[in-house]
């Protein structure tokens, strides 16, 4: 009988006021290719940096080679046989591909390096393992970003390896690196080596994988032959849902309909590499436009595009009334486009400032830094969207970072909606905040637009697509697949696309 490799048992990590994991089994067999899946939130993250040390384990075991190990560090990690590469490339692009290859474990004589061994060893190593064959005397950075990860990968065996932990190792390469990639994984797997597959991808997991593991909100959904899991079944796993339950929900946007007008804002053939495929998309007045799409599928990806934080390698985006191109997000709140990031930690709060300062950030940088609006002003602005939105505690002098995750959202909110945008682009605006705070910001949608407004709605949460939208544009692997009118719009329709079928 095959014996585990690697098996974690019961593993439970708490955070203050969350529990992470909660009693996670996992194993992983020596020449195997195992998927981790899940929807953002499930735990995946939080498992792998148990694994490799960056966090203690407040419950559970985890066992090598059938020996039990602790593991209190990515160095005591490696030195139990588990190395790590990640999405970002954590290597030092302006040393050498022999430097980054053996740094700090460089051969020396009579304490000096040995050049000319480090680059044979660099050299070979990359030859016989990875059937790359580079000058291992360049700097990291005269390499692209797929010759960079298959540099990291030979990092990770040149410390013998026995589990090899891939962290989204594709979502910066084209179709080609991606089966360079693919064709060095088979090579690795059929060598013994053990490889835990983190990815989005679902057609990647269907390509490479021999098992998968499913884990939702911290707990284990359960581990499968991928070969008996059907895709449509894997995605109901992720979040959750039973067939049986996948009816239409009432919908409550029918009165907005009589409201849609002209086309707002259109993209044609718009496209980023690595980020999005062309794709079209038209919004008119007064529309709720919502994005479908497993995490990572594109959705962030699109709302980037179309708010100009991002720049786009081929297609056009023309907003309809004036026939400009939206090039930057500033000339995006110029045409009355608003974006509300799904990270409003990092990309929407300022945590020292009040809820009054967040609320009027928007408004000041359109008038110019010049025009300064009054305190008398502020606090009225601050007063009427702190009573429109429900914020609480209703104290426009209440620090940001001491109110909960929906009524930030809400101060979010309010800022773009003093702005009166003509689009509003919402990305997770209900993504960890209550069900109360949920209903009452899909209700603002819905109103709206039905007074005019266009919103693009994204959310990882269906029964919120299909409960605000019109429209439904579903995503996949980084390509729009399908769009859903009106009447067609239901949980099945969405599923299926979602996982190709």
């Amino acid at each position: 009988m095959l014996v585990p490799i690697l098996e974690m048992t019961g593993i439970t990590k708490r955070f203050p006021g969350v529990k992470a994991l909660s009693n996670v089994d996992f194993r992983l067999f020596p020449g195997e290719v195992h998927a981790l899946m899940g929807e953002n939130g499930a735990g995946k993250s939080t498992l792998i940096k148990v694994l490799t040390g960056v966090y203690s384990i407040d419950e559970g075991s985890v066992m090598i080679e059938d020996q039990s190990v602790s593991i209190s560090g990515p160095l005591e990690a490696q030195k139990a046989g588990i190395s790590t590469v990640y999405q970002e490339v954590n290597l030092c692009p302006n040393l050498t591909v022999a430097e980054n290859i053996f740094i700090g474990r460089e051969p020396l004589k009579f304490g000096k390096i040995q050049w000319k061994k480090m680059n044979k060893d660099a050299d070979q190593l990359l030859r016989e393992r990875l059937n790359l064959s580079i000058d291992v005397t360049l700097p990291l950075h005269a390499y692209s970003v797929a010759i960079q990860q298959l540099i990291a990968i030979a990092r990770a065996l040149s410390i013998s390896a026995k589990v090899l932990i891939l962290d989204e190792p594709t979502s910066s390469l084209d179709q080609n690196e991606v089966q360079q990639l693919f064709s060095i994984m088979r090579k690795l797997k059929s060598e013994g080596l053990a490889i835990l597959f983190v990815t989005h991808f679902l057609d990647q997991v269907y390509e490479m994988s021999d098992r998968i593991t499913v884990l939702r909100n911290g707990e284990l959904e359960g581990e499968y032959l991928a070969a008996e899991l059907p895709k449509i079944e894997l995605v109901l796993k992720m979040i959750g849902k039973e067939l049986k339950l996948l009816e239409e929900l009432p919908k409550l946007s029918e009165e907005s309909k009589s409201s849609v007008g002209n086309t707002m804002i259109t993209a044609s053939e718009l496209g980023r590499k690595g980020a999005i495929k062309p794709f079209n998309l038209e919004i008119r007045k007064g529309e709720v436009v919502g994005l479908a799409g497993l995490l990572g599928s594109g959705r962030t990806e699109i709302a980037r595009l179309l708010f100009g934080v991002d720049r786009p390698d081929e297609g056009k985006l023309v907003v309809a009334e004036s026939g400009s191109t939206v090039k930057s997000p500033r000339q995006a709140i110029d045409q009355g486009i608003a974006f509300c990031s799904e990270n409003r930690k990092t990309e929407g709060i300022i945590d020292d400032l009040t809820v009054r300062e967040n609320i009027i950030l928007a408004l000041q940088a359109t008038r110019g830094w010049s025009r300064p609006l009054s305190r008398k002003k502020q606090d009225e602005i601050a007063d009427q969207y702190i009573k429109m939105l429900n914020i609480n505690p209703p104290n426009p002098e209440h620090l940001i970072k001491n109110l909960s995750g929906g009524n930030q959202q809400k101060v979010l909110l309010a800022r773009w909606l003093l702005t009166e945008p003509d689009l509003l682009i919402l990305d997770e605006p209900t993504r960890g905040i209550d069900i109360g705070a949920k209903a009452e910001i899909q209700k603002l949608v819905l109103s709206l637009a039905k007074q005019g407004m266009s919103v693009l709605f994204i959310s990882s949460e269906m029964e919120e697509v299909i409960r605000v939208s019109d429209r439904v544009a579903i995503l996949r692997d980084r390509t729009k697949v399908k769009e859903l009118g009106s009447g067609e719009i239901n949980q099945q329709q969405i599923m299926q696309a979602m996982a190709g079928g």
